[in-house]
């Protein structure tokens, strides 16, 4: 490390073809020397072409501040021997180092020929659980102070400072991880194996000595695992019955207090429990929903010495439950309390594979860079659960290659038995007090012949009004073409040398030996399936195109529901050869695998661990191409009358997202027999009830045929003091005019109140394509080219990054569909205004919401206010429930579909939210209105 000289680099530009005639117009150079910032060199240059606007808004750099700037050559003596014998370094290396080449190359100078590192790549490596690896949120994230962002000089010196700190993180590693990531990180495409080498020579001088909470097994260094058992008190903790009670122990929470709501919150689910009668409680945004089932669910679980689980619809919920819920438990319960989160098989990392996944000598760089993010995540995860893990998406393939996928017992297995992360997860659910789980895993516990979940009587749905949604999804099927690619490409053909290769050579060393004519007549059929497989998707995508009209809503995405008149289209008939071509492949395939499988059975226990394995996937292969057989079958030829089945995709990508799906009509006989007469269940949710009414909600999940109990927590927050709607009366129906002539009046108006709200707004439409247009002709306006616009869908990102670039500037605009209804929460005056451009209504061509019309209208039911109503009605408050957040939150809603006033049904969708100011005003009354009022 001594011998190691860093120069950590950041260079402004006037963009970004450093080949063409962009420039740099900023330079940095920060030396590091025996691990210590020594020197900092930065200057501007002036580039001899004008700095674009936006470059000079990102960098605050004019061409008044560069015209007297030196020309790079001028500065290029200064330069060099700074770089003499030295290590380039910079964030995203490659940009500044082409940069620097070419301007080096107009100079007349040799270019740089010594190591790069990338600090991207190095903080991917060094930080694998970081949620960006942007250097802004890198830096927020490790406390450095970062004033200047996009100044070359406050750029660089604080990437030098970050790299101190990867260095240091480095050095603390077992030299049996740094041994392992400098085999592999030679195959990186910046020069990090340098540093490792380095790093790994000045280990050798001393002798390790490992950290108390790390152990190496098998060659493998990992974090110790505890399991941490229940209390079992002798005595059972006495629920707080009074509100004196409760608020003594949420005193214990700094700046909280305890709410009414969800004081009677807690008195009514300690009483469910108590009773086993069923609990439906929607309680209001500011309730403090989730300490107010945790709380009686902790004292129950005391009380019977045995998990309550808790289901969430979204990850992001659970991640909350466990860093933030739960430690105010753990914090204000007068006895210990222990919590644990249990997922699919699939989201936990089987090491015993891993460990054999670096003895690979031919990975790609994906594989490459996920198997060194992984040799640091192992030191520091306690779960190895993937959820925690950012990984690029070629590395979430290489995950594919790792994670658990069955529980067949194997000698590779058996030695990795005592550190499995699953098993792991499972003993430690049996000892906690609340087991955290998602609706998706629950079903399938439902489902199974025997569960995985420890033995509970109670079990509280949180994000209740996704259940029934969750339960039709997992009860559903799907065909899509990535499956199948990856299924056989799995078995591959001999030249592949993938399974079919690995059990040939099986059978060759173990079994009896087959004529060469054998194994050629199998490998023809393993080619002629994945031909025909390829021909299928293409017969696919010419009938789906051909029959779709661009669905109303969203131009590219586009659905096809697959009714009997669908199925006499043209091209149908060659879906249908094609379906019964592959479908007898498989069959014969399946039937030659089996043989296989039973000719190499009895020599189990002479293979080695590596041919058990390959045993195993074999055994698995054999399952996925029977289900994928059965799914072809039902999908194709034999659909069943309470099914909606449906073809969807992209027409800008249709190999990625073509897919055909089913969904049964309904999950409510399930969720009875299943969980309802099994279990005793608390559904809860901010949004249940239909104008003060369950009957929606309890229809749908079955719990109607059920004696239970019903509450309504109205939210704590003083909606009518702090929050107004406005319905704009100059808007045109969206129906009665052109759609161009509705898009522009929309954008019109948007770009106007963003002006008034100085942006902090959120505009929630229905329809990616009226979005996308709408977002297109106010950005391409110039009338808002101090603000920030961000969309979903075409701004980089995803919904959780969107929305913290959203908090982060002042002037922001922020467009969503589908997702952005619910599930994001900004609070305090970052959001101030929300918009809802239409009534969220299911597309009338939407394949389920069609369906499910139909089949009401069979039974002699109004469709539309027995299911498209209360739908549009539960979505709508989702929306509504974005804009105030705390009790001094103050927020605007304007609502640009006139049909909450015009129709009759529009009193429904204003009786289910808390009762507010409501006008109707013109645009200059609206853009008054704010200005006011914010």
């Amino acid at each position: 490390m001594k011998d190691l000289k860093f120069v950590v680099t950041d260079f402004e530009t006037t963009g970004h073809a450093s080949k063409g005639n962009d420039r740099i117009i900023q330079a940095s150079f920060v030396v590091i020397e025996n691990k210590q910032i020594t020197g900092q060199y930065t200057s501007f240059f002036n580039p001899e072409v004008p700095i674009p606007a936006f470059i000079e808004e990102l960098t605050g750099i004019s061409d008044e501040r560069v015209k007297d700037a030196p020309l790079f050559y001028e500065a290029a003596k200064e330069i060099l021997p700074l770089l003499d014998r030295a290590v380039f370094v910079a964030h995203n290396v490659a940009f500044d180092l082409q940069f620097l080449q070419s301007e080096l190359e107009r100079a007349g100078y040799r270019t740089f020929s010594g190591a790069a590192i990338d600090t991207v790549e190095l903080a991917r490596i060094v930080w694998p659980t970081s949620d960006s690896f942007k250097l802004g949120e890198l830096t927020g994230n490790l406390g450095l102070q970062h004033d200047r962002p996009h100044q070359a000089d406050s750029d660089a010196y604080v990437t030098a400072e970050m790299l101190l700190l990867m260095i240091e993180k480095l050095e603390g590693l077992p030299m049996v991880t740094l041994e392992q990531m400098a085999r592999l990180a030679v195959r990186l495409k910046s020069d990090i194996y340098l540093l490792i080498k380095a790093i790994i020579q000045e280990k050798q001088s001393n002798i390790e000595q490992l950290p108390e909470q790390v152990e190496v097994y098998r060659g493998l260094a990992m974090r110790k695992k505890n399991i941490v058992n229940r209390m079992i008190e002798k005595t059972p903790p006495v629920y707080p019955e009074t509100d004196e009670e409760k608020a003594a122990l949420i005193a214990a929470i700094p700046h909280f207090e305890l709410r009414q709501s969800q004081a009677d919150m807690m008195d009514l689910i300690h009483n469910s429990m108590q009773t086993s009668k069923h609990l439906a409680v929607e309680a209001g945004t500011g309730t403090g929903k989730s300490l107010g089932y945790l709380l009686p669910a902790v004292y129950q679980s005391k009380q019977e010495k045995e998990p309550v689980i808790v289901s969430t619809y979204t990850v992001i919920l659970q991640q909350q439950l466990l860093q933030k819920e739960i430690r105010q438990l753990q914090q204000i319960c007068p006895f210990p309390v222990t919590a644990a989160v249990l997922k699919g098989r699939n989201h936990y990392i089987d090491l015993y594979k891993f460990s054999q996944s670096l003895k690979a000598t031919s990975d790609n760089y994906d594989f490459t860079l996920a198997k060194m993010q992984i040799l640091t995540w192992l030191l520091e995860t306690e779960t190895g659960d993937v959820d925690e893990i950012n990984l690029s998406s070629g590395g979430e393939l290489f995950w594919n290659d790792i994670r658990q996928d069955n529980d067949y017992m194997n000698k590779g297995r058996k030695a990795w038995l005592d550190k499995d992360f699953y098993l792991h997860a499972k003993k430690q659910a049996k000892e906690a007090d609340i087991v955290i789980t998602n609706h998706s895993l629950l079903v399938a516990d439902l489902l199974a012949k025997s569960s995985f979940f420890p033995a509970c009587r109670h079990i509280i749905v949180d994000e209740a009004h996704h259940f029934e949604r969750a339960a039709r999804d997992r009860l559903g099927l799907f065909i899509d073409q990535m499956t199948c690619k990856q299924l056989f490409g799995k078995m591959g053909t001999y030249e592949q040398k993938e399974l079919f290769y690995h059990m040939e050579k099986l059978v060759s060393k173990y079994g009896k030996k087959d004529k060469e004519d054998g194994r050629l007549a199998v490998n023809r059929k393993l080619q002629e399936l994945q031909f025909e497989s390829d021909e299928w998707f293409k017969v696919l995508q010419v009938y789906f195109e051909k029959h779709t009209k661009k669905r109303t809503g969203n131009w590219h995405r586009r659905q096809l529901r697959l009714t009997d008149e669908a199925r006499s289209l043209p091209y149908w008939e060659h879906i249908e050869y094609g379906a019964e071509r592959i479908d007898a492949l498989i069959g014969e395939l399946i039937h030659w695998m089996k043989q296989r499988l039973d000719q190499l059975s009895e020599f189990r226990e002479q293979m080695t661990a590596s041919e058990q394995v390959k045993m195993d996937s074999f055994k698995d292969v054999i399952s996925e191409w029977e289900e994928l057989q059965h799914t072809l079958l039902r999908l194709i030829f034999r659909p069943e009358e309470e099914e909606v089945i449906w073809m969807e995709g992209d027409s800008r990508s249709f190999a990625n997202t073509f897919v055909i799906k089913s969904h049964p009509m309904e999950a409510a006989k399930m969720i009875q027999e299943a969980l309802l007469r099994q279990k005793h269940v608390v559904f809860t949710s901010a949004t249940l009830a239909v104008n003060g009414s369950f009957h929606f909600f309890t229809e749908e999940t079955g719990l109607s045929s059920f004696e239970h109990e019903e509450a309504i927590l109205p939210s704590p927050f003083d909606f009518k003091q702090n929050c107004r709607m406005i319905i704009p009366n100059d808007v045109p129906e969206v129906k009665s005019v052109h759609q161009e002539e509705y898009i522009e009046s929309l954008a019109n108006h948007l770009t106007a109140v963003a002006e008034a709200a100085k942006g902090r707004m959120l505009v929630l439409f229905t329809s990616f394509d009226m979005m996308k247009r709408t977002y297109d002709l106010m950005k391409d306006s110039g009338l808002l080219d101090d603000y920030i616009l961000l969309a979903q869908g075409i701004t980089t990102g995803s919904r959780s990054r969107l929305t913290r670039n959203f908090q982060r500037f002042d002037k922001a605009i922020l467009f969503g569909t589908n997702s952005f209804w619910e599930g994001i929460d900004i609070p305090g005056e970052d959001l101030s205004c929300l918009v809802i451009v239409r009534l969220p209504f299911s597309p009338p061509d939407e394949p389920f919401a069609q369906a499910k019309s139909e089949q009401l209208a069979r039974a002699g039911k109004n469709a539309f206010s027995s299911y498209s109503l209360p739908q549009a009605v539960l979505r709508f408050r989702q929306g509504f429930g974005r804009l105030i957040r705390s009790s001094t939150d103050r927020g605007i809603i304007i609502v640009f579909d006139r049909r909450i006033q015009t129709n009759q049904y529009g009193k429904t969708f204003l009786r289910s939210i808390p009762a507010i100011s409501i006008e109707e005003a013109s645009l200059g009354e609206v853009v008054s209105v704010i200005e006011k009022w914010l």
